[in-house]
């Protein structure tokens, strides 16, 4: 039975094609919607997940990390005195307005004041040591790639944060961040954008410790100490996840990503199962035939689920294919796209299940592969 579903695929492919397309599409459509999700949200943590920081510290109750409040500096001591904590370095945002040489008008940027020395960690794992120098220049910042259009400017220009002059000293890529442009410059730079800013006041602190293993014990001891003021210690990995979590369900974007997922689902469930159940229906004389030579309605049943399974695994491989196509192509347009290979898995598998729902709704149309209507 097994050869007789590869076989009806094989020579009645032309009515299997639209089933094949349906899913593939579904599966695209999920792929790419993953894909997106994955990397818009995971914007919204590109300062924690493009730094080498194990530890961050920032005002207790922090949803996310562009909703920081300043803490008192004197915490930078508290960390030092940690025996695990080997560097700390704060870490200063600035909600500002960028005016570029171009007519852009203004523009909302995020101003991150970083270490600039070669052993920084933030944002180590997109700032080379030499571009990172740069930033030692008096106004000097960097930008994303992708943001230059936005801000109107090239490498070199000269622009005005919140009314004072900078000037573009380096392009990089990673840094596009969501919610607005993110502008990456010195802490003393960060620090004469924003004058109203108390100097003993910083946004965060990052903390780099002895074992990475270890950074939850660390995390856990120093929140225990608040001796230094009122502040709360995450690892990087839990306040990513915060961050994001925090993007994609507590503003409301989560819930409509997910109705469109359930969406995308229904519709190509009904698609898939209705081009499935024509096709058993094309072939009905030749299963009721079969019935009438003694091949069971269960055995007729099981080369329906075969078809729908290979009709799923043909049309995820082309979806798979076109897929990478697409990453490829969004990549090279600085689209901000992610897929981990567990997010893959899932949506491989919510596609292939989607096949196997038709094939069980097209299953149904065997009620009437009676040998009886081949004397019609």
């Amino acid at each position: 039975m097994v050869a007789l579903a590869r076989q009806t695929l094989i020579h009645e492919w032309r009515r299997f094609l639209p089933a094949m397309i349906a899913v593939g599409f579904a599966g695209l459509l999920q792929l790419l919607q993953a894909a997106l999700v994955l990397g818009i949200f995971g914007s919204a943590s590109v300062y924690i997940t493009g730094s080498r920081a194990d530890l961050w510290v920032g005002y207790p109750g922090t949803q996310s990390v562009n909703l920081g409040r300043p803490i008192d500096s004197d915490v930078e001591m508290r960390l030092r005195m940690d025996p695990d904590v080997l560097r700390v370095e704060p870490f200063r945002w600035v909600d500002a307005d960028w005016r570029g040489t171009r007519d852009t008008g203004g523009v909302s940027v995020f101003v991150s004041g970083i270490e600039a020395g070669p052993q920084g960690l933030m944002f180590e794992r997109v700032l080379p040591a030499t571009l990172r120098a740069r930033l030692n220049e008096p106004g000097a910042v960097i930008v994303d790639r992708a943001d230059l259009g936005n801000l109107g400017v090239n490498l070199g220009d000269a622009a005005t944060i919140n009314g004072r002059r900078v000037r573009v000293v380096g392009i990089t890529s990673g840094l596009r961040a969501l919610g607005g442009v993110n502008v990456v410059a010195s802490l003393a730079t960060a620090q004469q954008l924003d004058p109203s800013a108390a100097v003993d006041r910083i946004t965060y602190l990052v903390a780099k410790v002895r074992d990475p293993s270890q950074a939850d014990t660390v995390a856990n001891r120093l929140n225990g100490a608040p001796a230094f003021g009122n502040y709360a210690v995450w690892t990087a990995k839990q306040f990513a996840y915060r961050s994001q979590m925090y993007w994609m369900f507590d503003t409301g974007a989560g819930a409509g990503v997910l109705f469109l997922a359930a969406i995308v689902f229904l519709v190509g469930a009904v698609i898939t199962s209705q081009t499935l159940v024509a096709a058993v229906i094309g072939s009905i004389r030749e299963y009721a035939t079969l019935n009438a030579l003694g091949v069971g309605v269960n055995a007729l049943r099981k080369v329906v689920m075969e078809q729908a399974l290979w009709v799923g695994a043909l049309g995820l491989l082309g979806s798979s294919i076109l897929a990478g196509a697409l990453f490829a192509l969004a990549g090279h347009f600085n689209v901000p796209v992610e897929l981990s290979p567990v997010a893959a898995g899932t949506c491989l598998l919510l596609s292939l299940a989607l096949a196997l729902v038709s094939g069980l709704a097209a299953i149904r149309s065997l009620r009437h592969a009676d040998p009886a209507s081949l004397l019609r």
